[in-house]
């Protein structure tokens, strides 16, 4: 038996958003699933390889925005947002708020011939299109928008790869990026001064760890080099001749939940050491591999992950990726046009986020076995979301001590497991007297327990 403490009279902190994810389920551009992200309440949408492979020829990407680098960027014409255009209303209309990446989309295929990834010859002016992106979207300019996006990333993985040849996003040295850096963040920094300016979405820190991921990584100098780029990136951007903003650090990472607990101490500890206390730590892009893609094993990890991170030094997490045709997609059925059970996490840790305040529970031993509860303000509502990574099934038991002044009243559960999908089931005990719920969690599933006080 795997029991645990949930106190709804305490609140451990605000609940973090957890669930955003990479892109959206384009279908060319049809919107039909879009109303997914939407019913889950997806926070955040980082764009990022959106549409394919080198941004689909038409999204987000700065090639695909402002396609002639010797045009003016002061002038409307020299940029094509069409696409971009549709996808960010599209967002919008789900309530999910864009999390702009400034740059290029890997380029696999860099071997044969590289396109847009090398340094702009003009870092200046690089920066110019870039503000002239933000002001379309946030201020009107060039027939365009007042939505307010916030954060702003600028280039993503320029340390994928410690020489040039190799590296599929970066076609210059750290150096190079450290000075793209320094121009643009400043600038658009001082231009708004309101918006979040951050980079530079890491490869991560799998080095700090006896990770196998060093060997799947093609050598551990390549982990190591990750490494050595964060370090020198944070000392050039803290060197009083390169002084730059750094309101988020972004950073990903493709391994297992103790391994992401550990990366995000890591990272919090190294921003805060060279000074960059309220920096955020963003981790967005993470996910277990596409060989589990529409199991249940996948969906119970998901859902572990987002419940365990929630108390780990990190601000935000965005999974990769809520496209339906990439290999990392694991939210949706590229075939049926549906969701895989792993969608069903991201719905179920949202209606705890709605709740809006983690409430304390205690954490037994066993790993593989991950709970988070919340409660309303006013404490009426609490919520409980446990999950079993176990490949057999684990008895679990809760017991829940209510709100000040409140007792409990009912509880329902939804479940999803190999007969369930985010369905109510009645295979719980509930006891109100003894405060305590009791049930049976299949092997790779998630419940989550709704329950009423009165």
């Amino acid at each position: 038996m795997t029991s645990f403490h949930v106190d709804f009279g305490k609140i451990a902190g605000v609940l973090k958003p957890m669930h955003g994810v990479g892109n959206a389920p384009l279908l060319g551009c049809s919107n039909k699933l879009f109303h997914y992200l939407g019913d889950a309440g997806i926070p955040y949408s980082r764009l990022h390889d959106t549409g394919g492979d080198y941004g689909g020829g038409r999204f987000v990407d700065i090639a695909n925005i402002f396609r002639n680098p010797d045009a003016d960027p002061e002038d409307p014409a020299s940029y094509d947002f069409a696409f971009t255009d549709w996808l960010i209303s599209e967002l919008e209309k789900q309530n999910v708020e864009p999390f702009y990446r400034l740059g290029a989309s890997i380029e696999c295929e860099h071997a044969i011939r590289a396109y847009h990834i090398y340094p702009p010859k003009d870092y200046q002016k690089w920066a110019k299109v870039c503000e002239g992106i933000i002001r379309h979207y946030n201020e009107g300019w060039a027939d365009g928008f007042r939505y307010g996006i916030r954060y702003w990333e600028i280039w993503n993985e320029p340390d994928n790869e410690p020489e040039i040849s190799d590296n599929p996003m970066w076609k210059g040295s750290k150096e190079d990026y450290f000075r793209l850096y320094e121009v643009t963040s400043n600038y658009l920094k001082a231009r708004f001064p309101h918006l979040k300016i951050g980079g530079y979405a890491s490869c991560g820190f799998y080095a700090i760890s006896d990770s196998a991921f060093s060997a799947d990584a093609n050598s551990s100098h390549r982990v190591e080099y990750f490494l050595e780029f964060f370090h020198d990136f944070l000392k050039y951007i803290t060197s009083p001749e390169h002084k730059s903003p750094l309101d988020f650090f972004s950073w990903h990472s493709y391994m297992t939940i103790e391994k992401n607990i550990s990366y995000a101490r890591y990272a919090r500890e190294a921003l805060d050491s060279y000074g960059f206390t309220e920096t955020e730590s963003i981790l967005n892009e993470w996910n277990m591999g596409p060989s589990l893609r529409g199991t249940l094993e996948d969906a119970s990890y998901i859902s572990g992950m987002l419940c365990a991170m929630q108390d780990t030094p990190i601000d935000k997490m965005m999974y990769y990726d809520a496209q339906v045709h990439a290999n990392y997609g694991g939210l949706f059925d590229p075939v049926r046009k549906t969701v895989f059970p792993a969608y069903y996490a991201f719905r179920a840790f949202d209606l705890l986020y709605r709740l809006k305040n983690q409430a304390a529970c205690s954490a037994p031993d066993g790993k593989d076995v991950i709970a988070l509860a919340a409660v309303s303000g006013d404490g009426g509502n609490g919520a409980v979301l446990v999950t079993n990574m176990n490949p057999e099934p684990v008895s679990v038991s809760f017991t829940l001590k209510p709100s000040e002044g409140r007792r409990l009243a009912a509880a329902e559960c939804l479940a999803t497991d190999a007969g369930h999908t985010f369905a109510e089931t009645a295979a719980f005990r509930f006891d109100p007297k003894e405060n305590r719920i009791a049930c049976e969690l299949p092997e790779h599933s998630f419940y989550l327990f709704r329950i009423a006080q009165r």
